[in-house]
């Protein structure tokens, strides 16, 4: 949650138990100074929050940091990044998606006018078809959007991700490991 942004909704992470002890970031447009907050249910249904004032401004509204046109020609390209796992010990990854995330706030300089909201709403990270990691994102999610976790694997296998964007795109990737 991210108080003073104009949707202070910005991620919900669904976490499988196959995952255990977990490390996991994203980034995040920060509109003005504010408190960030991580929620966290656990399985026993107990909650538990921690905040954080971040000093930060102008990122739901700021121009995309690319060029539109090279942008959206780079929609939906993925990249998995990891080291070499070895099956039983943890191993941190990172899933980018290349998307220009536009919230609806951005102001194209050239048109003078808003650019239309187009953003990443899912993201699916699977290994060996068990679900690791679902997000549900709203705008506040960073252009090119990436999860970096920890997950131990028990046997080689595939990891997935599955990408669904505002306008029903949708982008897949998978690495053997």
């Amino acid at each position: 949650i991210i108080d003073n942004n104009p949707e202070p909704y910005s991620a919900n992470f669904h976490l499988s138990p196959e995952l255990g002890m977990i490390e996991i970031s994203t980034r995040m447009r920060v509109d003005q100074y504010t408190f960030v907050r991580a929620i966290a249910e656990m399985n026993d249904g107990s909650l538990h929050m921690v905040s954080r004032f971040v000093k930060a401004s102008g990122g739901c509204s700021a121009p995309a940091g690319k060029d539109a046109a090279a942008a959206l020609a780079r929609l939906g390209k993925m990249q998995i990044r990891m080291r070499k796992p070895t099956v039983g010990e943890p191993v941190q990854a990172q899933v980018i998606v290349s998307h220009p995330n536009y919230n609806g706030l951005q102001f194209d300089q050239k048109s003078r006018r808003y650019i239309d909201a187009h953003y990443v709403k899912n993201i699916t990270i699977r290994y060996n078809d068990t679900s690791l990691i679902k997000v549900d994102t709203g705008i506040s999610i960073s252009e090119d959007p990436s999860i970096r976790f920890t997950f131990t694997p028990t046997v080689a296998g595939t990891l997935q991700a599955d990408v669904m964007d505002s306008r029903d795109q949708s982008f897949s990737l998978n690495k053997n490991i």
